[in-house]
C-alpha cells in the first residue's frame, strides 16, 4: 500500500528538528575536534554530515529533475556504490566535504542547519516542493516521500552514531519518524541477508549473526 505522501512531509521537518538539537549540544562542541564512532572522521564532520541532510532537502526539494525516476528509496540504497564498498578509507574521507565543513566550526553549522530546517518548512507546508526530487550525486530522482525518507533514514542513524560519539543519550524519535526508518532497515537488511538471518538476529540469540542493512 502506498505510503501517503504528507506523512513524510509532516514526519521530516520534526527529525530534522531533534538532529538539531543533537547537534547543538555543548558535548558536541566541546569535542568538535575528537575522534568520532565512525572510522576517520571527527566528531565535528560527523556532525556537519548530519545537519546537512535538512540543508540537501531544502537545495534539492524545490528543483526540477530530468534524472530517471527510481521507484522506491529501498532502489536507492540498493544501487548505491557506498552501500557495497564498505567503509571509505582514511584519505577520502579528509578530502571529503565533512571535514572541510567542520573546519568552519561549530556556529556556522548550528545557523546554516537551522536556516535549513526553515527553508524546509516552509517548502513543504506552502506545497513548493516538488513530487520527483533528484539526487544527482547518484544520478537518479525519487518521488518526495523517498527521497524524504532517505534523509530521515541518514538523521535517525547518524543521530545515534554523534550521540555515542560524544556519550550522550541517543534521541528517542516519535513513531512517525522512527517507524518508516526501521521499515526501511529491515527490509534492506532482508534483501541483503535473507530473511532466515534476519529471523534469527531478531528471535535466537544463539544464532544472531550480522544482519546490518549496509
Amino acid at each position: 500500500m502506498p505510503r501517503p505522501v504528507d506523512a513524510l512531509d509532516a514526519a521530516f521537518p520534526i527529525a530534522a528538528s531533534i538532529a538539531l538539537d543533537l547537534i547543538r549540544r555543548p558535548e558536541v562542541s566541546e569535542q568538535w575536534s575528537s575522534p568520532s564512532a565512525l572510522p576517520h572522521l571527527s566528531v565535528g564532520a560527523l556532525a556537519c554530515h548530519l545537519g546537512r541532510q535538512a540543508v540537501r532537502a531544502a537545495e534539492l526539494l524545490p528543483t526540477p529533475t530530468d534524472l530517471p525516476l527510481l521507484e522506491s528509496a529501498d532502489g536507492h540504497y540498493e544501487r548505491a556504490a557506498w552501500v557495497t564498498e564498505g567503509s571509505p578509507d582514511e584519505a577520502s574521507v579528509a578530502s571529503g566535504p565533512d571535514e572541510a565543513e567542520a573546519v568552519r566550526g561549530p556556529a556556522d553549522l548550528h545557523a546554516r542547519s537551522a536556516l535549513a530546517l526553515q527553508e524546509v518548512g516552509d517548502l513543504l507546508s506552502r506545497g513548493a516542493a516538488r513530487d520527483v526530487v533528484p539526487i544527482p550525486w547518484q544520478g537518479w530522482s525519487l518521488r518526495r516521500s523517498e527521497f524524504l525518507l532517505t534523509r530521515q533514514l541518514e538523521i535517525v542513524v547518524h543521530s545515534d552514531d554523534l550521540a555515542v560519539s560524544v556519550g550522550v543519550p541517543t534521541p528517542t524519535f516519535p513513531a512517525e519518524v522512527f517507524d518508516p526508518v526501521r521499515d526501511l532497515l529491515v527490509r534492506l537488511a532482508a534483501h541483503r541477508h535473507g530473511q532466515s538471518a534476519l529471523i534469527s538476529a531478531l528471535s535466537r540469540s544463539e544464532r544472531a549473526q550480522d544482519i546490518s542493512a549496509f
